[in-house]
């Protein structure tokens, strides 16, 4: 009988020991994606700054800094998997142009106030960013 508690005990151990592996390799992935992210938000915010005018740091501050983040973290996990994160990000830069270009058509054209026409214009980007995908990548 003493045994048989012993072999279990030892059986749960292992269990919970498997069970942590991936949760430390998460960890250790999200840890890699913030430390990748801040240097590269540092660098563009820096690149930002020596350019003219002003208008340029925010361009250069947040988006591109985490694509490539994103890019790096993904290639440890093979090929295929970047080649995907990479359309979807192509796809995710067309609904943000739409998304961009609806905005001032709203403000200037209309005469919508700020909120309203942000507002408004995410029909747009989530109906050209699920769009493009539906027709690119064939998802049902």
């Amino acid at each position: 009988m003493r045994r048989s508690a012993e072999s279990a005990e030892l059986t749960y151990r292992i269990t919970v020991s498997c069970q942590l592996v991936p949760q430390v390799a998460t960890m250790f992935e999200y840890s890699l994606r913030f430390l990748a992210g801040g240097i590269a938000v540092s660098a563009f915010a820096a690149l930002g700054d020596t350019l003219r005018p002003k208008s340029f740091a925010g361009l250069f501050g947040a988006a591109p800094s985490i694509a490539l983040a994103t890019l790096l973290i993904t290639l440890s996990q093979g090929a295929t998997f970047a080649a995907v994160e990479g359309r979807s990000m192509i796809v995710g830069a067309f609904a943000l142009a739409a998304y961009s270009w609806v905005v001032c058509v709203l403000l200037k054209k209309f005469l919508l106030s700020s909120r309203a026409a942000t507002m408004a214009a995410l029909v747009v980007w989530f109906a050209v960013a699920f769009g493009v995908s539906a027709a690119l990548f064939q998802l049902s």
